[in-house]
């Protein structure tokens, strides 16, 4: 009898992600406190917010809006009727034991985004992946966990409930995703969405934005998903894409052992690069969602919705078709740009009023993104206009001035704006293009330098850059390069 080598199973890893985004409202979901975020603990509360006895909610309509605007954005089917509804559960942080959410209703369905990964060769590679809804909710306070010499040494939690009723939205993918690599890019398509539209900030450290993962693994071919765990406590898009890495590897590992996968929520330890378990996961029964009793359904009217969605702007990924197929930007440049909304209307406004879209793009990425980077500054915070930035570079494509020169006026421009053209003149750094002017300091020089001429004419040819220097240094670094050189070395070579 004849036997083979054992035949390996190969795994393929099922992954979706569940994101809450705080909606940027002023005040919360619910009642008229405030958002703002760093106030003293517990100040911004009230009797709505802290689930008071005979207390009513009333729905903000800019939370509407902007679950609507999120919806309509990531290509879901906004609801024709939608509801709020109880779910229950005991937090210590949620001072009415039961969260206000969406269930069965929510206000958008069915939707999706493109992501797009650089493949080696440095084009996109897009897949879209589908989002299951996006609803309304509440979020819950904050606990701080710590300890007190005071107490003995013993351990103790805080509670702040200023969060308590800020607006969230929660946006639940498709398992379509993966890999890590997939999650993080998803992630960070989610929130460039949801910051073109000016709704959430996106900020992680301040928990403005939060991902929760959802990981299985099966052996492929097999259609049954896995026994899905979930992984929290992830508060960058690195950390995203590290713990389902690990995640990915711990639970192939266990089913080959022969060990069994429980579901779970498991935390992700940064330190230590791995996940820890936490609890068991609930089930949705265990929740006893009903009907919220206090708020009336929600129907919005077609003239609404019309005017929300003529109201959005266009989106990142729109921006990165557009500037590929019109400007024939590279794959990287666009994603680049089209990052954050603000430098992308900065680069379109250079297009505007006169720079090319290649030249744009590199003095935006490179030197402007360099100091903005350097200073911790936003774009919209330097003092060089759009304007001003097409009018340096059609001073450079003119052969006014070179990019070294250009470089140079930089800072200056970047601090105290103005016009290039005018600095150009007040500095008296107008390039030297013409021909005639060139070869007389040419000449010039190398009569003040004959050994280094017979030099150079014997074979040592390096000697071109010492003359190069001489000449840069004679005009002060207004010759153009181009012309200079093409002329130097006719010179040299007795042409």
């Amino acid at each position: 009898m004849v036997t083979g080598a054992p035949v390996k199973t190969k795994y393929e890893a099922i992954i979706g992600l569940e994101t809450h985004c705080q909606l940027s409202t002023a005040t919360k979901i619910f009642c008229n406190c405030s958002t703002e975020f760093g106030t003293e603990p517990n100040h911004n509360v009230c009797p709505v917010c802290m689930g008071m006895p005979g207390v009513l909610p009333v729905l903000n309509e800019t939370v509407l809006e902007y679950a609507v605007k999120a919806g309509t954005a990531l290509n879901c089917k906004i609801s024709d009727y939608s509801k709020f509804d109880r779910k229950q559960y005991f937090y210590p942080d949620l001072p009415k034991n039961y969260q206000v959410s969406q269930y069965d209703l929510p206000i958008a369905e069915h939707g999706w985004l493109e992501i797009e990964l650089i493949d080696e060769r440095g084009n996109p590679v897009r897949k879209r992946i589908g989002i299951t809804r996006l609803h309304m909710e509440e979020d819950a306070g904050k606990l701080v966990h710590g300890g007190s010499e005071r107490l003995s040494g013993s351990t103790f939690s805080l509670v702040d409930y200023n969060r308590t009723g800020v607006p969230l939205a929660e946006i639940v993918s498709e398992p379509d995703i993966r890999s890590g690599q997939e999650a993080a890019e998803y992630a960070q398509e989610l929130r460039r969405i949801m910051r073109y539209l000016g709704v959430c900030d996106g900020n992680m450290q301040e928990g403005s934005l939060r991902c929760d993962v959802n990981i299985s693994v099966r052996p492929v071919g097999q259609e049954k998903f896995g026994t899905k765990i979930e992984i929290k406590n992830m508060n960058s898009f690195n950390a995203i894409g590290r713990a389902i890495d690990y995640e990915i590897e711990r639970q192939i590992g266990v089913l080959k052992s022969g060990g069994t996968l429980h579901q779970e929520t498991r935390l992700w330890e940064e330190g230590a690069q791995r996940t820890v378990s936490m609890r068991l996961k609930e089930g949705a029964s265990d929740y006893r969602y009903f009907p919220e009793p206090d708020l009336t359904p929600i129907e919005i009217p077609d003239e609404q919705l019309a005017q929300w969605k003529a109201e959005l702007p266009e989106l990142p990924a729109q921006k990165r078709h557009r500037y590929e197929s019109e400007l024939g930007l590279s794959a990287y440049d666009t994603r680049i740009l089209t990052d954050d909304r603000a430098v992308a209307e900065y680069f379109e406004a250079t297009l505007a009023a006169g720079g090319s879209a290649k030249q744009a793009a590199n003095w935006i990425m490179g030197d402007i993104t360099g100091y903005l980077n350097s200073e911790k500054l936003e774009i919209g915070a330097i003092a060089l206009t759009p304007q001003a930035l097409a009018e340096l570079i059609g001073l450079i494509e003119a052969n006014t001035i070179s990019s070294k020169m250009a470089k140079d006026l930089l800072p200056e421009l970047l601090t105290q704006g103005g016009s290039p053209k005018a600095l150009v003149e007040a500095k008296g750094l107008t390039q030297i293009s013409d021909t005639g002017a060139l070869e007389a300091i040419i000449d010039e020089l190398l009569v003040a330098h004959p050994t280094e001429l017979e030099q150079y004419r014997g074979g040592k040819t390096k000697l071109q850059g010492f003359f190069v220097g001489q000449l840069m240094k004679k005009t002060g670094g207004r010759a153009d390069p181009k012309l200079a050189n093409q002329l130097l070395v006719k010179k040299l070579q007795g042409e």
